[in-house]
């Protein structure tokens, strides 16, 4: 079956991509670049980097812009599914949704009246494994968000790897957060994935962290070979 998939360019995304491509024929990648950096439904940090993504495992983008209004954003979301549809023949949307029924329901009922499949390969996976399975497979994945205590301005720009899983299943008990983000405690950037045929290097970044969130601003990166 022919499949896009919503893409943000963190993890979770990225992993869906991955497990989609064991089993259906993965033609695009669909983002949406929210103007609202607290969107509902749309992961905003490093967004724009989702074009270099592309580029480094060779997949075309169909990009749309939203304003990023509670609900209202759902029609650009099903401009962007549909221009899929038509532009790339898709049959099915694939998402990277693991806990948010928010999220789920809404992409699910855009798929429905599109008269597309909705499939959810990480849905309810244990958040840990999740993090582990990422590392096992060779993903690079740096933090590019914080927004909730007790994560502080270390985290930005900070690999996931296996002392920050650690750190993170710890802080998960101790201060009841989700240790993968599923409640928008992290944001992630993917730099490298096993489908990635060249990786990213980041040329320039910032941190900017305020109170108890930041976010690690790539402003400049290039392609690199692996």
């Amino acid at each position: 079956m022919k499949v896009g998939v919503l893409f943000s360019g963190g993890k979770d995304s990225a992993y869906a991509l991955y497990k989609a491509l064991d089993k259906e024929d993965v033609v695009c990648l669909i983002t949406i670049v929210s103007e609202n950096p607290e969107s509902y439904m749309f992961h905003t940090p490093n967004i724009a980097l989702t074009e270099l993504q592309a580029e480094a495992m060779g997949m075309p983008l169909v990009k749309v812009a939203t304003d990023g209004v509670k609900e209202e954003e759902l029609e650009d979301l099903k401009k962007a599914i549909e221009t899929a549809k038509v532009k790339y023949g898709i049959e099915g949307v694939v998402t990277g949704a693991v806990e948010s029924v928010y999220q789920g329901e809404r992409v699910q009922r855009v798929c429905d009246e599109l008269g597309l499949w909705c499939f959810n390969p990480l849905w309810k996976m244990d958040q840990i494994q999740l993090l582990e399975d990422i590392l096992e497979f060779g993903f690079e994945v740096i933090v590019s968000g914080v927004f909730a205590e007790p994560f502080t301005r270390e985290w930005l720009g900070r690999r996931v790897g296996p002392e920050a899983i650690d750190e993170l299943e710890k802080m998960g008990e101790e201060h009841m957060i989700s240790p993968s983000g599923e409640g928008g405690e992290i944001e992630t950037t993917v730099l490298d994935a096993p489908f990635f045929n060249r990786r990213i290097e980041v040329t320039d970044s910032r941190r900017e962290f305020k109170g108890i969130s930041g976010a690690y601003h790539i402003s400049d990166a290039r392609l690199a070979d692996k």
